[in-house]
């Protein structure tokens, strides 16, 4: 390879790893989708099955909430502190039913689809049979439910009209005021990763490394030069 070719190709080297990192992070996408969460106490936690196979014990409180969300691991928790005698306060116990308390969170309208508007959040107590599952508790209580075709969640009270699991160009979070602890509380910290103040620090390290491969491409071609 020759000093010229050498020159002429780190460009266009540098421009295929651009291409593809940018083509890389764009591909990457956020869901649309109701999320099913289990009160733990004082916080909030991923529920490890979905509503239509768990079956909640009489006191339990579970909780929905619909946002955007790259997976479990940051997917956004259901607002409000509200316990069980808060919630079932009006529902006296029954012989032979359980009671379950339900949070329903229909997120903001940064993760609303286009066109529809979230409902308020609200709060409701659940009476139904002792095997009843979850799904069977939100249906007692927040009717009309829409599934799909795999038994996923897509829509409660109506909420949203269409879409399921829906993906979306960038997983959007929501902002520090509705960052939440585990508790349920406001977290007012702002993420701090940098990912949105300019180039990943993964793209300008291939870049640089690209430019190293070129730049010993040239020294090796001066060298053979000189050796003749």
């Amino acid at each position: 390879m020759t000093r010229r070719r050498a020159a002429t190709l780190l460009p266009a080297l540098v421009a295929l790893l651009l291409v593809g990192l940018v083509a890389g992070h764009a591909q990457a996408a956020g869901y649309r989708y109701w999320s099913f969460w289990e009160r733990d106490g004082d916080r909030w936690v991923y529920a490890t099955q979905g509503p239509s196979t768990t079956r909640p014990s009489d006191g339990t409180v579970q909780g929905f909430r619909f946002a955007v969300s790259e997976d479990s691991g940051d997917a956004t928790r259901p607002r409000g502190t509200a316990d069980f005698p808060t919630i079932c306060a009006d529902t006296p116990a029954q012989d032979g039913r359980k009671r379950v308390g339900l949070v329903i969170d229909f997120g903001t309208a940064k993760d609303s689809p286009s066109g529809e508007t979230p409902p308020a959040l609200r709060t409701a107590c659940a009476l139904v049979s002792p095997d009843a599952t979850t799904a069977e508790a939100l249906a007692a209580v927040a009717k009309p439910l829409r599934y799909d075709t795999h038994a996923l969640l897509c829509a409660i009270s109506g909420y949203p009209r269409q879409g399921c699991g829906d993906p979306v160009a960038e997983a959007k979070k929501p902002p520090a005021t509705e960052q939440r602890d585990s508790s349920g509380s406001s977290d007012s910290s702002a993420d701090s990763d940098g990912s949105d103040d300019g180039p990943a620090v993964g793209l300008w390290a291939g870049v640089a490394a690209v430019a190293v491969l070129g730049g010993a491409a040239v020294w090796q071609a001066r060298r053979r030069r000189h050796a003749r």
